[in-house]
Order: structure tokens, then C-alpha cells, then sequence
């Protein structure tokens, strides 16, 4: 099964679908990884954060795989937005993935009311990892409008992507206009609201139609969006699954239906990028 790319401001393509190890432990991420390729997931989403960048490096380096056939975004961690450790950190992820560049690496959270609110500094730190050729791509996530605004208005330089909380209980469609407004693409993190959507009678009735999942349905309705999505999984059949979206699509009263489904903050499932402070010790 072909997953469709979409191209970014830079003129680079990524993957719709991708992996995600968010909260994978370190000790399975090689194993989980390798089972994911082996399903036929080319594009990983890790951050250095999680922790498990170098079982994601594993897996990578034991495919057999060419270089130019993966996809790889990590994240800069919180506590590493001066400009200096943007670049030292980043080398120590090039070395646990086991790379010599990324595909893609995002600023992983603005921290707005940490470092003075300095993270124009960061994101200039980010860019010139472009330049050098580190990195193919830059981009963000969890941030909201008046972020994306201020770093264009003070660089000049803009995400290809932000990566946001995103589902059918929080579709969170004023940052996703004012990303896509930018020509920013969207990456939708929590697809399924950490599973809390799998028992919605209205998906249920879609997903009974075309004899499908909820989660393949709510991952379809992702895809028909634009948005791109990496689901979580540790076991083979549900990555199957996941992996199973490109065979059907969703009619536009179906996609409207669960869009209608949204309820504001209250579907909110992680923190609010305005108010999050959190730096890891």
C-alpha cells in the first residue's frame, strides 16, 4: 500500500503516515521500530525527550534500508532552547539515530513564559542547521497562532510544519487555519485522543459501513483533512491496522459529521502550548 507524500514549503515531500514511539520505553523502541518497517511505516517521529532516540537509531541501522528510504523527525527538547544547546543537542541525536541528518527537526514546545520568551532565538539556532545541511527541514510544535506569527514577523523564516494536538474531540481548527494560512503543513499528534474516541457511537456507524475500525476511520478523517499522523502502537496487528487507511475514503458529510463531533478545550488531552512551562531536570 502506497502512502501519499505531501510537499512542504521547502519543496520536500514527507510521508501522510508516519510511526510514533511517544512514550515507547527505551528498552522496546528497537524491537517496536522494527516491527513498524517491517509493517511498511517509512516516516518515524521521535524527540529527544522520549528517550528512546537511540532504539529508533536500532532499528534504523538494521533494516537494511537506504537512507533516502526513511523518514526521521525528532524534537529539541525544553530544556534545550539557547541557541548553543540547539546545536550540541541536536549533534547528540544525529549520533544516537545513528544519522548523519534528519529529515526533520521541530522546536518541541514554544515555553513562551520560559527562557525571558525567547524562542525566536531558538528557532534561528534551528534554521541554520538547514543551512549546514544537518537537518533537510525545520519546523515546530504545539504552536499556537501568535507563535507562527512572531516568527515570521522577526525571521522571516518559516515552519514547514507544526505539530498539534489534533482529533475529533479537539480539532483545534484555529491554530490548523492559521498553520495551513502560513502554508504551514499540519501534523496531528494524539489522532485518536489517546483512544478516549474509539468508543464514539458515531464513528462506530461509519467505521460499520465500510467494515473498518474507528481507529482506521479516525485516521482516514485525518487524512481527508491533509493533516499528517502518526499513530502509537507496540503491537504488530494494530500498526497493521493503522497502516490500513488508503483502501476507502470518507464522503465530505462524513468528514463534516465528525468534525462536529468537537468539543473545544474541554477535548482537550495535553497541555495548553499558551500556559506550558514544563523543563525536565
Amino acid at each position: 500500500m502506497t502512502v501519499p507524500s505531501i510537499t512542504l514549503l521547502d519543496q520536500t515531500t514527507i510521508p501522510q503516515l508516519g510511526f510514533g514511539v511517544f512514550q515507547v520505553p527505551a528498552e522496546d523502541t528497537a524491537e517496536v521500530t522494527s516491527t513498524a518497517l517491517e509493517v511498511g511505516y517509512r516516516h518515524i517521529d521521535t524527540a529527544q525527550m522520549y528517550g528512546n532516540e537511540a532504539g529508533v537509531g536500532d532499528a534504523l541501522a538494521s533494516s537494511g534500508l537506504a537512507r533516502d528510504d526513511f523518514y526521521v523527525t525528532t524534537k529539541l527538547n525544553n530544556g534545550n532552547h539557547r541557541p548553543d544547546d540547539v546545536r550540541r543537542s541536536f549533534e547528540e541525536s544525529l549520533t544516537k539515530l545513528k544519522l548523519d541528518r534528519t529529515d526533520l527537526f521541530l522546536i518541541h514546545w514554544p515555553l513562551p513564559t520560559q527562557y525571558d520568551g525567547d524562542y525566536v532565538s531558538t528557532w534561528k539556532a534551528m534554521a541554520a542547521l538547514v543551512t549546514e545541511g544537518l537537518t533537510a527541514s525545520v519546523g515546530v510544535s504545539n504552536f499556537n497562532p501568535d507563535h507562527l506569527q512572531r516568527l515570521a514577523d522577526e525571521t522571516g523564516v518559516l515552519p514547514v510544519v507544526n505539530q498539534v494536538e489534533a482529533h475529533p474531540y479537539f480539532v483545534n481548527d484555529a491554530v490548523r487555519e492559521a498553520s495551513l494560512g502560513h502554508g504551514i503543513e499540519v501534523e496531528a499528534w494524539s489522532p485518536i485522543a489517546q483512544g478516549a474516541v474509539l468508543d464514539d457511537a458515531t464513528i462506530g456507524q461509519i467505521a460499520e459501513k465500510y467494515g473498518k475500525t474507528a481507529s482506521q476511520v479516525t485516521l482516514r478523517w485525518h487524512v481527508e483533512r491533509g493533516d499528517i499522523v502518526f499513530p502509537k502502537s507496540t503491537k504488530r496487528e494494530r500498526m497493521t491496522e493503522n497502516f490500513g487507511i488508503f483502501d476507502f475514503a470518507l464522503t465530505p458529510d462524513e468528514v463534516a459529521t465528525i468534525t462536529g463531533l468537537d468539543k473545544g478545550t474541554d477535548g482537550r488531552t495535553g497541555p495548553d502550548p499558551a500556559t506550558f512551562d514544563y523543563i525536565p531536570d
